[in-house]
Formats: structure tokens, C-alpha cells, sequence
């Protein structure tokens, strides 16, 4: 219920916000800020997060090209995983998404208590454009803490990619060439889904609820879980 009466605050907010960009096409939107939380959010620990789905196995690339399991980066630590371009400029899409995870990076990196028990992994959503060599210098800008593992990584073909978003629930639309190919994944809702080291899904977030204080909550409460 909490979320619930949030996400209908902040999804109003956004309409309006959206509505006003619309009928003012000169006006700057400036950098987009996080939904005004209309509640106070529980202390970690004093709920529960529902099992939502084990996340299936797929194979990615890694900066340096290497082929890199997903399995091996949704286990084993609480990881936080969104898809993203390297090009995006909404104020309201992937810029937006990594400036809130920077910004809960650092308070990760604050608590000693999670010292090396999160990591957060970036997927594009166009191997042919981002290539290894392209997310892994967009990466540079958000990977400067060497403590804590963000990993940036890109498939070999749109093909590949499709099936994990499927999985994932990932909303896109697919651009096709003129020969009826997949070439990238266009128009995503933006998403971010909370993973716990056993390798399933506890959480998604949506637009409305990028609250770095309730993510936070939210991952001390799954490291709680562990123990």
C-alpha cells in the first residue's frame, strides 16, 4: 500500500511534468529529479520482499569483449540490474537512472555493513551501437570506485539480447531494417530490478519508485535476509 499511493503521486507528477514539456516545446526540462516521496519509508529490515522470479542464464560481453555469464553477476551478491543506452539523453531515461544509482552507489559505500555484498550491472540495450569498447567508456564516468563492482556489458546481437528481456519483462520496441533484422531495442520503460544473491528477483523499480532512500532500505533489508 505504501508504494501503491506513492506510485500514483509520482506518476501524476510525471504526467503533469510531461504535459507541460508538450505544450512548450522551447522550455528546458533541466536534470530530472526523483518522485517527492509522499510517505516515510519502513526501517530495513522491518518488512519483507516477495520472491518475484529466478533470473535465467543468457551471455553478455564485457568492456573488454569477453563473454561474461549473467548468472555469474546475479549471484553470490544483492545486485541491482537495469538496461540502458550509452546515448540516451532523456532527462527522464538512462541518465537519470545512472545519476540515482551513483548516488546510491555512495551510500552502498558508506555503510560498512555491505562492504562487498552489492554490485550493480548496466545492460545495453543496442549491441550495434554500444559496443564492449563503447559501454566500457561510458562506464568510466560511474566506475570510479574500485571497492565496488558496476559492471557494464553489451551482447554480441539484438537476438541474443531479446530473450533476457523477455524474461525480465523488459517493455521495448525493436527497430528492424530494410532485410527484416533486429538492430536495437528502442523506447524501454525504464526499470531497474533489485536481485538477491541467490539469484532472484525481490523488486522492480519504475520511474516512480527511483527513491534511493527506499532502494537503500530495500537492499539492507535483503542483506539482513542473508545474514
Amino acid at each position: 500500500m505504501r508504494r501503491a499511493v506513492a506510485a500514483v503521486a509520482a506518476a501524476a507528477g510525471v504526467v503533469l511534468s510531461l504535459a507541460a514539456g508538450a505544450a512548450s516545446s522551447t522550455e528546458d526540462p533541466g536534470k530530472a529529479a526523483a518522485p517527492r516521496m509522499e510517505f516515510i519509508p519502513p526501517p530495513a529490515g522491518s518488512y519483507k520482499l516477495q520472491r518475484i522470479q529466478p533470473v535465467s542464464d543468457a551471455v553478455f560481453l564485457d568492456g573488454a569483449g569477453h563473454a561474461v555469464r549473467l548468472s555469474a553477476l546475479t549471484r553470490g551478491k544483492i545486485t541491482l540490474l537495469t538496461f540502458f543506452y550509452t546515448y540516451c539523453v532523456d532527462p527522464l531515461g538512462c541518465p537519470f537512472a545512472h545519476t540515482t544509482l551513483a548516488n546510491l552507489r555512495d551510500r552502498v559505500t558508506g555503510d560498512r555493513a555491505l562492504a562487498g555484498r552489492v554490485r550493480f550491472v548496466s545492460v545495453s540495450l543496442d549491441p550495434t551501437h554500444d559496443t564492449p569498447a563503447a559501454v566500457a567508456n561510458y562506464g568510466r564516468g560511474f566506475t570510479v570506485d574500485p571497492t565496488f563492482e558496476w559492471r557494464f556489458l553489451t551482447a554480441r546481437r539484438v537476438p541474443e539480447l531479446l530473450p533476457v528481456l523477455d524474461d525480465f519483462g523488459q517493455d521495448v520496441s525493436v527497430d528492424i531494417d530494410e532485410r527484416g533484422r533486429a538492430t536495437r531495442a528502442l523506447h524501454h520503460m525504464l526499470k531497474m530490478f533489485l536481485i538477491d544473491p541467490r539469484g532472484e528477483v525481490r523488486e522492480i523499480y519504475t520511474l516512480a519508485f527511483l527513491q534511493p532512500q527506499v532502494m537503500f532500505n530495500d537492499i539492507k533489508t535483503l542483506a539482513l535476509e542473508a545474514g
